[in-house]
């Protein structure tokens, strides 16, 4: 993959999507840095519409609820993942891949973990003339554990610590600044509901607060650091027994950044430069209190999925989802479908994410097919 920049500080801004790209975008595009964390790493809630707050749990809960874990049926359970990125490109070295698993340790508490790799392939860096500067292979990686436990028969909670690597281009490429790899630690918390009855049917819902925690820089310069993707999440959904051998499942989940937008670009360089120090200041804490009062419609900030799960005999799965966010924040519409099939004590998902959109607001995952395994270890739960 091949990239033609004018400067290295315009290539870490074309790929994690930061706050100086956002100030010349005709759309207010709440940046960040490390957008991987945002990607929906499993194919059964890609399959839905980025859908997986408060579904059923399986091994990839530490990706979207690990407080689902403990109402889980299976003692132990792995889950691998992988996702192409760019793919309707034609890049085949970009991608997410992904590994998650948890283990009850009784019926009332369990742990889990998870670890994201993404490649961004080869990216040549050139001067302002077009000088082949250097041959760079940037990654991003974040692990984490968590610790869940149930707080009675129908609510549980879940926490995890995450530490954040972002590699994006180390030492002096030519350009006189020295860049280093990006660190960050951040938490979750998180809150799951379990109204379902012994048949299999009921509702659920979840509340997650996810990735709150430091800024992450590129350089020495503590001014110059960015926000990680903190992000509020509310789902939802309901499961309807119709015989022994029908269920559909319903849900709808709602996220918005906890990131606030960054200054409008007013074409002087002074005040720009004065208003960008000012938001590259404030605090993380302060940060999420100014996402929802930063100026913009805080329902324009909001991202929808709506999602259904079809499961005959528990073994056979179809799914289909939509995802929605605002145009004025960045425009992704999807339709996504999936299906999955149990074998014994593995299962097997795909998912599809129907191409939509053009230019800036095609999503990098159309016209790609998602895949994963998860391994169900140990006995069901009585």
């Amino acid at each position: 993959m091949n990239f033609k920049v004018k400067k290295i500080g315009s290539a870490i801004a074309i790929l994690l999507a930061t706050t100086a790209q956002a100030q010349t975008d005709s759309i207010n595009i709440v940046s960040t840095a490390v957008p991987f964390l945002r990607i929906s790493p499993d194919a059964r809630a890609g399959g839905m519409g980025d859908l997986a707050i408060a579904t059923s749990p399986d091994a990839n809960a530490p990706f979207w609820n690990l407080a689902k874990i403990p109402f889980a049926k299976k003692r132990t359970a792995i889950a691998v993942n992988y996702t192409p990125w760019l793919k309707d490109l034609g890049l085949t070295d970009v991608y997410l891949a992904s590994m998650a698993f948890y283990h009850k340790l009784d019926e009332q508490q369990a742990v889990s973990g998870s670890l994201r790799y993404f490649s961004l392939g080869n990216i040549q860096l050139t001067d302002y003339s077009g000088n082949i500067l250097n041959t760079v292979k940037p990654s991003e990686f974040s692990i984490d554990a968590g610790y869940s436990r149930v707080l009675n028969e129908k609510l549980s909670i879940g926490v995890a610590l995450r530490y954040i690597n972002s590699r994006l281009v180390v030492g002096d490429v030519g350009t006189g600044v020295v860049y280093k790899a990006g660190n960050a630690v951040a938490g979750d918390v998180s809150l799951y509901y379990n109204g379902i009855s012994t048949e299999g049917a009921g509702l659920r819902w979840g509340v997650v607060l996810s990735n709150l925690g430091s800024k992450i820089g590129y350089t020495n310069d503590s001014r110059n650091k960015d926000y990680i993707p903190a992000n509020l999440g509310l789902g939802i959904s309901y499961a309807k027994i119709f015989n022994e051998s029908n269920k559909v499942t319903f849900g709808f989940d709602i996220n918005k950044l906890l990131v606030p937008s960054a200054p409008t670009a007013t074409g002087n360089y002074v005040i720009d430069s004065a208003k960008l120090a000012d938001y590259r200041a404030t605090s993380v804490v302060s940060s999420w209190m100014k996402s929802f009062s930063d100026g913009t419609k805080q329902l324009n900030s909001l991202q929808a999925s709506l999602g259904a799960e079809y499961a005959y005999n528990d073994q056979f799965f179809f799914r289909a989802g939509y995802f929605y966010e605002n145009k004025n924040r960045g425009n992704r519409k999807f339709f996504s479908v999936g299906a999955g099939f149990t074998l014994d004590q593995m299962s097997v998902n795909f998912s599809y994410l129907v191409p939509s959109g053009s230019g800036v607001t095609r999503n990098p995952l159309s016209n790609t097919l998602r895949f994963g395994i998860v391994f169900n270890l140990g006995e069901m739960e009585e």
